[in-house]
């Protein structure tokens, strides 16, 4: 029985989703996907945002990355339809898992925005979480956006030196 294209689109994402215990970007999934010519951009939107509005899959937009997290809907979905997927593909997803996660987690686990702040100041928020726990969060208030966003930038390069940093100073 063949199946639509997207649904499976949908179930290799949900799939990815599951095989984490921390967000994915929509950008790493897309990385994913696309690298391996699953399918266009246009259909893992078009996944992507069908997934979305039937709340199998939840997004938090975090300065200019979605993040995506599966619900309990999605994880249901998936146990339900999940053998849809093909064995090979399934294979290729834990195998990318086992070379990848690290760097994956790590680019989810350091997040860094910037607001403007009810005193008219522009605030960083700067964090650094592990297994979802906030190892630092730091806010920063800076007169104009363009510092603040430097200051986002520098945090998601120098996270570790400033973490380090203010252990041995603090501890």
């Amino acid at each position: 029985m063949m199946q639509d294209p997207l649904t499976l689109y949908k179930l290799i994402i949900l799939y990815m989703l599951n095989r984490v215990n921390f967000p994915l970007t929509k950008a790493q999934v897309g990385d994913f996907i696309l690298t391996r010519d699953y399918t266009n951009f246009m259909n893992l939107q078009q996944a992507i945002g069908e997934l979305i509005d039937s709340a199998l899959v939840k997004a938090e937009s975090i300065r200019n990355r979605t993040h995506l997290v599966l619900t309990p809907d999605g994880a249901e979905t998936l146990a339900y339809f999940g053998n849809r997927i093909g064995e090979s593909v399934r294979a290729e997803i834990d195998e990318y898992f086992i070379q990848h996660e690290l760097e994956l987690r790590n680019e989810v686990s350091i997040v860094a925005d910037y607001y403007k702040s009810t005193s008219g100041e522009y605030e960083a928020r700067l964090i650094a979480k592990d297994n979802g726990i906030n190892l630092v969060d730091i806010t920063l208030s800076v007169p104009v956006p363009e510092t603040a966003a430097s200051i986002c930038e520098n945090w998601q390069q120098k996270n570790q030196e400033i973490y380090k940093y203010l252990i041995e100073t603090l501890f």
